[in-house]
């Protein structure tokens, strides 16, 4: 059991059950996965950029990023359908929950003039979107080798029914939201 996932049992569960009134331990809010997703506009160009981001989100992941690829054909992006668009990896179990407290306690920190994460990124059902403008904030990432700085979209999916359940659980568990 991983760190986060023994705060999770030992304190945020039953903090959420008592606040909501759950009468089950299965209606507690909790953590489903955690999906990456790296768009790379310029990639279609460049097929030596989507092999960096996927080396790059694998490592900060820990687990081997797919390349996703466009759908639609849509001439004025130069795009054509199958062409490389970006990367992605969904995390479950141990990996979601290690990189979750990797991501809360090392990477967020290292944000230049970081005051918390903006909490209006739930989607009206407790899930929770945060994008990264620099993927260089992870420990695994050597800033010397980077030639591109790339952004990041991070997703956490809860069982949560609603944004104030999802947002107090990752309240409790160290989520730095701005206050």
């Amino acid at each position: 059991m991983t760190r986060l996932e023994q705060i999770y049992a030992e304190k945020v569960a039953p903090e959420l059950k008592k606040e909501f009134g759950y009468t089950s331990s299965m209606q507690i809010p909790r953590l489903s996965f955690v999906s990456l997703n790296m768009g790379l506009g310029e990639a279609s160009n460049n097929n030596k950029l989507i092999e960096e981001a996927v080396v790059e989100l694998t490592a900060i992941a820990g687990q081997k990023a797919v390349i996703t690829r466009a759908r639609k054909s849509i001439a004025a992006f130069k795009l054509r359908e199958g062409m490389p668009v970006g990367c992605r990896v969904t995390l479950r179990r141990d990996r979601m929950w290690d990189y979750l407290d990797k991501l809360m306690n090392f990477a967020l920190p290292r944000v230049r003039d970081f005051r918390g994460v903006p909490d209006r990124g739930f989607d009206g059902r407790g899930n929770f979107t945060l994008g990264i403008r620099e993927h260089s904030i992870f420990p695994e990432i050597n800033v010397d080798r980077v030639e591109h700085v790339k952004g990041m979209n991070v997703t956490i999916v809860t069982t949560a029914t609603a944004d104030k359940e999802g947002k107090m659980l990752l309240d409790l568990l160290g989520m730095p939201f701005k206050k």
